[in-house]
């Protein structure tokens, strides 16, 4: 069974208002997802199954956040106090008891108060946090993004494809250039796109 944004069963994005207060479920992974990025899933657990559902269901997006402390499987982690929503665009279940999940990235947030519940699902009490203050693309970022993308194919990237913005390029190269996780998250936490620009530039200069 398997099913796309286009069917009925699928989750659609739901913008938040900035400054909201809302309460999600949250995923933390081992990984930092960027708003507008593409994130393959494999859920099994049954804590994560119940997430898949009740998202499919109700049409909600779940919070993903960077591990601080613990591990991806067993008991829960402590995740990172800033995340990123992600919306279930495709879906299948290849067996009993499994989801193959691609979401993408949404908005920003930043967790106030957590809870678990008996099945060791994480739920959070979150504010949304506003788009990140624009600013023009470095150049050489944009040459290098638009080379992998003519190289590997417009439709392997998130959509649209927004060379003109700062943020969506220096998220995109940070990407491609698997940049460290800590290095992410500082970007994830960053209000300005300057200082996107400004993290991806010292990262590669200091680990590529």
């Amino acid at each position: 069974m398997s099913a796309d944004a286009n069917s009925s069963n699928a989750a659609h994005t739901t913008h938040a208002t900035k400054g909201e207060r809302r309460n999600i479920f949250l995923f933390p992974l081992g990984t930092v997802l960027f708003p507008g990025g593409v994130l393959p899933l494999k859920i099994f657990e049954q804590r994560y199954l119940h997430m898949t559902k009740a998202c499919l269901r109700d049409n909600l997006p779940f919070g993903v956040c960077l591990i601080r402390e613990g591990h991806e499987v067993g008991a829960p982690a402590v995740p990172s106090i800033v995340g990123c929503l992600a919306t279930i665009e495709q879906w299948e279940m290849p067996n009993l008891g499994m989801f193959h999940l691609l979401a993408r990235g949404g908005e920003r947030f930043r967790l106030f108060e957590t809870s678990i519940a008996d099945n060791g699902l994480t739920s959070a009490d979150v504010e949304m946090l506003p788009d990140v203050a624009p600013c023009e693309p470095d150049a050489e970022f944009v040459t290098l993004v638009k080379s992998v993308i003519d190289r590997l194919g417009v439709e392997n990237f998130p959509q649209p494809v927004k060379l003109d913005d700062g943020a969506w390029v220096a998220y995109r190269l940070a990407e491609m250039a698997g940049l460290p996780m800590a290095v992410r998250q500082r970007m994830l936490e960053a209000e300005a796109g300057s200082e996107l620009v400004n993290e991806v530039k010292n990262s590669i200069k200091t680990n590529i």
